[in-house]
Protein backbone atom coordinates (compact mmCIF):
# COMPACT_ATOMS: atom_id res chain seq x y z
CA UNK A 1 0.00 0.00 0.00
CA UNK A 2 1.15 3.53 -0.65
CA UNK A 3 1.63 6.08 2.12
CA UNK A 4 -1.24 8.25 0.89
CA UNK A 5 -3.70 5.35 1.11
CA UNK A 6 -2.46 4.47 4.58
CA UNK A 7 -2.65 8.08 5.67
CA UNK A 8 -6.21 8.45 4.38
CA UNK A 9 -7.33 5.28 6.11
CA UNK A 10 -5.67 6.19 9.40
CA UNK A 11 -7.36 9.60 9.29
CA UNK A 12 -10.80 8.08 8.58
CA UNK A 13 -11.07 9.95 5.29
CA UNK A 14 -13.56 7.53 3.64
CA UNK A 15 -16.03 7.82 6.54
CA UNK A 16 -15.59 11.59 6.71
CA UNK A 17 -16.14 11.92 2.97
CA UNK A 18 -19.31 9.85 3.21
CA UNK A 19 -20.62 12.12 5.98
CA UNK A 20 -19.80 15.24 3.93
CA UNK A 21 -21.62 13.89 0.87
CA UNK A 22 -24.65 12.74 2.87
CA UNK A 23 -25.02 16.13 4.58
CA UNK A 24 -24.74 17.98 1.26
CA UNK A 25 -27.31 15.73 -0.42
CA UNK A 26 -29.69 16.14 2.53
CA UNK A 27 -29.34 19.93 2.31
CA UNK A 28 -29.96 19.81 -1.43
CA UNK A 29 -33.17 17.87 -0.79
CA UNK A 30 -34.23 20.44 1.81
CA UNK A 31 -33.43 23.34 -0.52
CA UNK A 32 -35.55 21.77 -3.25
CA UNK A 33 -38.50 21.46 -0.87
CA UNK A 34 -38.21 24.97 0.53
CA UNK A 35 -37.18 26.69 -2.70
CA UNK A 36 -35.28 29.44 -0.89
CA UNK A 37 -32.34 29.71 -3.28
CA UNK A 38 -29.58 32.22 -2.61
CA UNK A 39 -31.48 34.35 -0.10
CA UNK A 40 -30.92 32.47 3.17
CA UNK A 41 -27.30 31.54 4.00
CA UNK A 42 -28.17 29.28 6.94
CA UNK A 43 -28.62 26.05 4.99
CA UNK A 44 -25.32 26.21 3.05
CA UNK A 45 -23.50 27.27 6.22
CA UNK A 46 -25.01 24.30 8.02
CA UNK A 47 -23.80 21.99 5.23
CA UNK A 48 -20.30 23.46 5.26
CA UNK A 49 -20.10 23.29 9.05
CA UNK A 50 -21.29 19.69 9.06
CA UNK A 51 -18.65 18.89 6.45
CA UNK A 52 -15.90 20.63 8.41
CA UNK A 53 -16.97 18.82 11.59
CA UNK A 54 -16.95 15.47 9.77
CA UNK A 55 -13.53 16.16 8.28
CA UNK A 56 -12.16 17.32 11.65
CA UNK A 57 -12.43 13.81 13.07
CA UNK A 58 -9.46 12.84 10.89
CA UNK A 59 -7.17 15.57 12.17
CA UNK A 60 -5.50 13.11 14.53
CA UNK A 61 -4.32 9.61 13.82
CA UNK A 62 -4.87 6.41 15.69
CA UNK A 63 -1.62 6.72 17.63
CA UNK A 64 -0.20 10.16 18.44
CA UNK A 65 3.15 8.73 19.53
CA UNK A 66 3.53 7.04 16.16
CA UNK A 67 2.69 10.31 14.41
CA UNK A 68 5.22 12.23 16.47
CA UNK A 69 8.07 9.75 15.94
CA UNK A 70 7.56 9.09 12.22
CA UNK A 71 10.49 9.89 9.98
CA UNK A 72 8.52 12.19 7.70
CA UNK A 73 7.97 15.93 7.72
CA UNK A 74 4.54 16.49 9.24
CA UNK A 75 4.21 20.26 8.85
CA UNK A 76 3.49 20.30 5.10
CA UNK A 77 1.32 17.19 5.32
CA UNK A 78 -0.80 18.61 8.13
CA UNK A 79 -1.22 21.93 6.33
CA UNK A 80 -2.17 20.14 3.12
CA UNK A 81 -4.65 17.99 5.05
CA UNK A 82 -6.49 21.03 6.41
CA UNK A 83 -6.53 22.91 3.11
CA UNK A 84 -7.53 19.85 1.09
CA UNK A 85 -10.32 18.99 3.54
CA UNK A 86 -11.69 22.53 3.22
CA UNK A 87 -11.53 22.29 -0.57
CA UNK A 88 -13.35 18.95 -0.57
CA UNK A 89 -16.09 20.22 1.76
CA UNK A 90 -16.70 23.25 -0.46
CA UNK A 91 -16.48 21.27 -3.69
CA UNK A 92 -19.04 18.71 -2.54
CA UNK A 93 -21.56 21.49 -1.83
CA UNK A 94 -20.87 23.13 -5.19
CA UNK A 95 -21.28 19.83 -7.04
CA UNK A 96 -24.51 18.97 -5.26
CA UNK A 97 -26.04 22.37 -5.91
CA UNK A 98 -25.44 22.00 -9.67
CA UNK A 99 -28.20 19.39 -9.59
CA UNK A 100 -30.86 21.91 -8.59
CA UNK A 101 -31.24 24.99 -6.42
CA UNK A 102 -28.28 27.35 -6.02
CA UNK A 103 -27.76 27.58 -2.28
CA UNK A 104 -24.62 29.72 -2.23
CA UNK A 105 -22.16 31.54 -4.47
CA UNK A 106 -18.64 30.32 -5.10
CA UNK A 107 -17.12 33.16 -3.03
CA UNK A 108 -19.41 32.33 -0.11
CA UNK A 109 -18.52 28.63 -0.22
CA UNK A 110 -14.77 29.24 -0.50
CA UNK A 111 -14.75 31.74 2.37
CA UNK A 112 -16.86 29.67 4.73
CA UNK A 113 -15.31 26.28 4.02
CA UNK A 114 -11.82 27.70 4.52
CA UNK A 115 -12.76 29.53 7.72
CA UNK A 116 -14.60 26.53 9.17
CA UNK A 117 -11.69 24.18 8.45
CA UNK A 118 -9.38 26.72 10.10
CA UNK A 119 -11.64 26.60 13.15
CA UNK A 120 -11.54 22.80 13.11
CA UNK A 121 -7.74 22.87 12.86
CA UNK A 122 -7.58 25.25 15.83
CA UNK A 123 -9.83 22.84 17.71
CA UNK A 124 -7.50 19.95 16.91
CA UNK A 125 -4.43 21.90 17.98
CA UNK A 126 -5.99 22.97 21.29
CA UNK A 127 -8.30 20.06 22.15
CA UNK A 128 -7.17 17.10 20.06
CA UNK A 129 -8.66 15.54 16.96
CA UNK A 130 -11.56 13.92 18.75
CA UNK A 131 -12.82 17.31 19.95
CA UNK A 132 -11.83 19.38 16.91
CA UNK A 133 -15.48 19.64 15.86
CA UNK A 134 -16.42 21.65 18.95
CA UNK A 135 -15.13 25.05 17.75
CA UNK A 136 -17.01 25.03 14.43
CA UNK A 137 -20.12 23.75 16.20
CA UNK A 138 -19.99 26.39 18.94
CA UNK A 139 -19.36 29.27 16.52
CA UNK A 140 -22.13 28.03 14.20
CA UNK A 141 -24.56 27.75 17.12
CA UNK A 142 -23.76 31.28 18.25
CA UNK A 143 -24.10 32.64 14.69
CA UNK A 144 -27.54 31.11 14.24
CA UNK A 145 -28.94 32.67 17.40
CA UNK A 146 -27.00 35.95 17.54
CA UNK A 147 -28.76 39.28 17.05
CA UNK A 148 -28.41 41.03 13.68
CA UNK A 149 -24.82 42.13 12.99
CA UNK A 150 -25.01 45.91 13.29
CA UNK A 151 -21.59 46.48 14.88
CA UNK A 152 -18.12 45.32 13.81
CA UNK A 153 -17.75 42.82 16.70
CA UNK A 154 -21.10 41.24 15.80
CA UNK A 155 -20.05 41.05 12.15
CA UNK A 156 -16.91 39.20 13.23
CA UNK A 157 -19.00 36.91 15.44
CA UNK A 158 -21.44 36.11 12.64
CA UNK A 159 -18.92 36.09 9.79
CA UNK A 160 -20.15 32.84 8.28
CA UNK A 161 -23.63 34.24 7.61
CA UNK A 162 -22.51 37.52 6.03
CA UNK A 163 -22.52 38.11 2.30
CA UNK A 164 -19.21 37.29 0.59
CA UNK A 165 -18.29 40.92 -0.13
CA UNK A 166 -18.33 41.93 3.54
CA UNK A 167 -14.84 42.84 4.73
CA UNK A 168 -15.37 41.65 8.32
CA UNK A 169 -16.52 38.23 7.13
CA UNK A 170 -13.69 37.82 4.65
CA UNK A 171 -10.97 38.92 7.07
CA UNK A 172 -12.33 36.79 9.92
CA UNK A 173 -12.39 33.71 7.69
CA UNK A 174 -8.88 34.45 6.42
CA UNK A 175 -7.47 34.89 9.93
CA UNK A 176 -9.15 31.69 11.13
CA UNK A 177 -7.87 29.75 8.12
CA UNK A 178 -4.28 30.93 8.49
CA UNK A 179 -4.17 30.67 12.29
CA UNK A 180 -5.79 27.24 12.34
CA UNK A 181 -3.67 25.81 9.54
CA UNK A 182 -0.41 27.13 11.02
CA UNK A 183 -1.26 26.03 14.58
CA UNK A 184 -2.24 22.55 13.48
CA UNK A 185 0.65 22.16 11.03
CA UNK A 186 3.28 23.20 13.55
CA UNK A 187 1.91 21.74 16.79
CA UNK A 188 -0.21 18.89 15.50
CA UNK A 189 -3.20 17.56 17.41
CA UNK A 190 -3.18 17.82 21.16
CA UNK A 191 -2.91 14.59 23.11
Amino acid sequence: MRWLTLYARSRQVPASLAAVVISAVAAWALARDEGEGLGDPRLPVLVLAAGAMAASIGLSGQDLELDRTAAIRWVPRRAAHVLLAGAVVGTVLLIVQTRGEDMATLAFVVRDSAGLMGLAALGAAFSGGQYAWTLPFAWLSFSFFAPPPTSAPMQVATWMLLSPGTAAGTWTALVLTVAGTVAYAVAGPRR
